[in-house]
């Protein structure tokens, strides 16, 4: 399981959210699930970032779906809003989440967290964006919308002036696959999302009275739905994501160890390469300098 972020650049509320908005969102991520089957447990999209809670098979699969995610959601919104500039600060960042029952379920309320701890919303599902929270307690696939983009610019180009092309009529209405954390596989439909009902209440109780210690309240979703995609507010997160996200020291120290040794041996093998030496053996699940991915031969 991994934690993916993406961020606009220079903080910018450009993914600030819509009816439009929302349903370009959600047809991307439907259409690179259908294209490189990935499982989806958790999305939650705020105006300037995203978090995307999913599960790869490897790295090779990880960073097909994000180049096609991060391509198309630019290319789709970017329109909309009139931005033709760069469209995200820096390529997506991601990390591993232990695979345990604490971690997992930590993680998963960091993303429902989404709009409440940055003083947005008071409630979890309040949030007008694509969010975790709306789509987990409906118990239903969002669907979003998909524009063929190369059918349409062909209509277009055979039309010429002849004739108006209309946008609508090359959208695809797609689904989002979302499925139920690992460790909670086995839950029904129903218990599941009793869980996450349950997940979400504690968040907004700890929401209000947070709010209620500071003596402040949030922003709302009427003042988030006025703000100006091309906003660029003066204060930027500029942390980074950890290598892993454990739920105990004991269980991220392992992880670390583990990164070091495959970190270890891909450097030796890349100085190995780089000194004319050819059959050199990398680490399963990494990108070679100048060779093709190297594939694991073990089960995933």
């Amino acid at each position: 399981m991994v934690l993916v972020s993406i961020r606009c650049i220079q903080a910018r509320f450009l993914l600030r959210p819509s009816e439009r908005v929302n349903k370009f969102i959600l047809g991307v991520l439907a259409k690179a699930q259908r294209k490189h089957r990935v499982q989806v447990f958790a999305p939650a999209f705020l105006s300037n970032h995203g978090h995307l809670l999913l599960w790869f098979k490897n790295a090779e699969q990880q960073a097909k779906f994000m180049h096609f995610v991060d391509g198309n959601i630019a290319r789709e919104v970017g329109r909309l809003h009139g931005w033709k500039g760069k469209f995200w600060g820096q390529p997506f960042s991601s990390s591993i989440v232990a695979n345990n029952e604490a971690s997992q379920i930590k993680m998963l309320r960091y993303v429902l967290e989404q709009g409440c701890k940055e003083g947005l919303v008071t409630r979890p599902q309040d949030w007008p964006g694509v969010h975790a929270a709306s789509i987990l307690l409906s118990g239903r696939n969002p669907k979003g919308i998909w524009v063929n983009r190369t059918a349409l610019y062909e209509a277009r180009r055979r039309k010429g002036n002849q004739g108006k092309v209309r946008v609508v009529d090359f959208e695809e209405e797609v689904e989002l696959e979302i499925s139920q954390l690992p460790c909670w596989a086995e839950l029904s439909p129903e218990e599941y999302r009793r869980r996450i009902a349950d997940m979400v209440q504690e968040i907004e109780e700890r929401t209000v009275a947070r709010h209620r210690e500071e003596g402040s309240q949030s922003l709302g979703r009427h003042a988030v739905l006025r703000q100006d995609p091309h906003h660029q507010p003066g204060t930027a997160k500029k942390s980074r994501l950890p290598i892993v996200h454990a739920a105990s020291e004991a269980v991220r120290k392992r992880y670390i160890e583990a990164y070091r040794i495959f970190l270890d041996a891909y450097r030796s093998a890349s100085k190995k390469l780089r000194e004319g030496e050819l059959d050199v053996l990398f680490p399963e699940g990494c990108f070679p300098p100048g060779l093709p991915f190297v594939q694991a031969h073990g089960p995933p």
